[in-house]
């Protein structure tokens, strides 16, 4: 019998920033481990302003620039549905874990993304229209984090290493 995949999905506000880094980032982390088969990873908005947009430019750089794809993702709205089809929801600040839990009825784990950062909890920020330093600031912070929390779901899950 075939184990169900453990599913994580990264929530931000837009969906076009720091979400699809760390989906990208979380992906990419799991395929060198060679851990693909046991995931299923996505990412979303608690808005729908972007709603069927690529990422942002300069989350598209970022990730280049560290061999990370994000090819296939679009913007879209977290909704109700992912409440319950989620093991791990990971929200880069606390306004989103806000209107995460304000959604209905959460049945996954849910967390802030800092919650792994081993230099300390807070929000990841927002590098929207803030520049290439903002988007490797927040980059470099999503990657750090990503890697402790791939550790902490392998261990929980006693996946192969």
């Amino acid at each position: 019998m075939k184990k169900e995949k453990i599913s994580v999905i990264f929530v931000c506000l837009g969906n076009i920033c720091r979400s699809p880094l760390g989906e990208g980032v979380f992906r990419h982390l799991v395929k060198e481990k060679g851990l693909a088969e046991y995931f299923i990873i996505d990412s979303a908005g608690t808005a729908n302003y972007h709603e069927g947009e690529l990422p942002d430019p300069g989350s598209r750089r970022i990730a280049e620039k560290h061999g990370i794809s994000l090819a296939g993702q679009y913007a879209r709205q977290f909704t109700v549905n992912d409440l319950t089809q989620w093991d791990y929801i990971i929200a880069m600040d606390s306004s989103n874990h806000t209107n995460i839990r304000q959604i209905g009825t959460l049945t996954g784990n849910i967390h802030l993304m800092r919650e792994f950062d081993p230099e300390g909890p807070g929000d990841v920020p927002d590098p929207w229209a803030r520049g290439d330093d903002a988007f490797f600031e927040t980059y470099t912070i999503i990657r750090r984090s990503c890697e402790v929390l791939l550790d902490h779901i392998i261990k929980k899950h006693h996946l192969p290493t």
